[in-house]
């Protein structure tokens, strides 16, 4: 008897027919022999309806009353699917974050899952229910409700499938898989059968929106394997798991887009060589994370640094930064860039293939498109281009690794 963990998103549950489409697959992996552990979302819309209602009450809510308030919505979900499974004749039960042992630690509204203690999950299985847990929240040693940010359903999702044990994580969305980019941007994309956990977090960390980047860590340091599937239908999706020799085969298994993006340049600087930290220091104080970074001294010896983040930090990165240009020299100044989008090419061939930077930049000369910054792992090559030129960017690039066919 195996025991599957099943994550719902909030537009696998969004109406009351979807849930009870989701009831009917719960139920039928538990009449397929299976234990079964659920982990939903709040329907799609209510977390934004619930942030919109908190902002009528002031402009500013505390973060730990807007946790209580988030909280909400998966709670309904997670009761409506429970009935919804005893309408139909089953045993089903329901468990927030905290009943389910998410024990959490950091900030409100971006709390991070310290260990789960899923003693009463395992009891209700034993008893043949149906678990249905509450995605997105958890509960810090003080007893304050803490909610997981971006992504935290499917983050909750992994680490509950590593506490139980389960013998599969399956992560139901609204697409059929990972594919080689996204088919609204490519047409001609196909969905990719395996990755490995460092293809998936490289991909999740260049842009592609079907997993965030916390959970497929979680997922490799546990050893947590998972796929990612469509909640709509039966068509098989795509597994994550350990990288194996095979997938070496593919120089490039897919390429990401990240809109949104912008460039931040301190110029001007005369402070020792611990300026990178000061810079980063506060930016990490500031919750900041950042992305490409480059860093050179100029004939004059003066240092120049710049970096790349999303469009929403620029703000939050200008008033962290701008206290600290006098320490970093007289003549220190800032410049932001916006109208930016990063494009990446990833592969765990790339490791043992030469050539995949000149095929990538060659595909961009030819097709008339400028580069800007450039970062590379073992597995990934990103560069920056304007933000109206990254669809055709993705396209030819696909093209240029024939990404659109079988033999990739």
């Amino acid at each position: 008897m195996a025991l599957i963990v099943q994550k719902y998103g909030g537009s696998s549950v969004g109406t009351i027919d979807r849930i009870r489409n989701v009831a009917r697959r719960l139920i039928e992996t538990q009449q397929a022999g299976n234990r079964v552990v659920a982990v939903i979302s709040a329907m799609s819309g209510v977390t934004d309806k619930l942030i919109a209602l908190a902002h009528e009450v002031m402009d500013n809510p505390p973060e730990a009353e807007l946790d209580v308030l988030l909280a909400t919505g998966e709670q309904q979900s997670i009761a409506l699917l429970c009935m919804a499974i005893t309408d139909m004749g089953y045993k089903a039960r329901s468990f927030t974050g905290q009943q389910a042992g998410v024990c959490t630690y950091g900030s409100h509204t971006r709390g991070r899952i310290a260990h789960i203690e899923p003693d009463q999950v395992i009891s209700a299985l034993d008893e043949g229910c149906i678990v249905v847990c509450a995605g997105f929240q958890g509960v810090a040693e003080n007893g304050r409700i803490h909610t997981l940010g971006r992504g935290g359903s499917d983050l909750s999702a992994i680490a509950m499938a590593a506490a139980v044990k389960a013998d599969l994580c399956q992560i139901f969305t609204d697409v059929d898989g990972v594919y080689t980019c996204d088919p609204r941007v490519v047409k001609n994309a196909r969905k990719i059968p395996v990755l490995s956990y460092e293809e998936m977090l490289e991909m999740a960390s260049s842009g592609s929106k079907v997993m965030q980047a916390r959970s497929v860590e979680f997922a490799k340091k546990f050893g947590v394997v998972f796929e990612v599937r469509n909640s709509m239908n039966n068509n098989p999706g795509t597994i994550v798991q350990e990288e194996n020799p095979e997938m070496e085969s593919l120089v490039v298994r897919g390429v990401s887009i990240e809109r949104n993006q912008s460039r931040v340049t301190v110029s001007g600087i005369t402070a020792p060589v611990a300026y990178t930290a000061m810079i980063l220091t506060a930016l990490a104080e500031a919750e900041i994370n950042v992305d490409m970074i480059v860093a050179n001294t100029a004939h004059d010896g003066m240092a120049r640094q710049s970096f790349t983040m999303n469009m929403n930090d620029l703000g939050a990165a200008q008033a962290a930064l701008k206290p600290i240009l006098p320490q970093l020299g007289p003549k220190a100044r800032l410049d932001t860039e916006s109208g930016l989008a990063k494009l990446s090419v990833v592969g765990v061939g790339m490791r043992s293939n030469v050539g995949v930077a000149a095929t990538v930049f060659r595909a961009l000369a030819e097709a008339g498109i400028a580069t800007g910054m450039i970062a590379t792992s073992e597995i990934r090559i990103s560069t920056t281009v304007e933000a109206g030129d990254i669809e055709q960017a993705a396209r030819v690039v696909h093209a240029a690794f024939h990404l659109d066919s079988n033999e990739g």
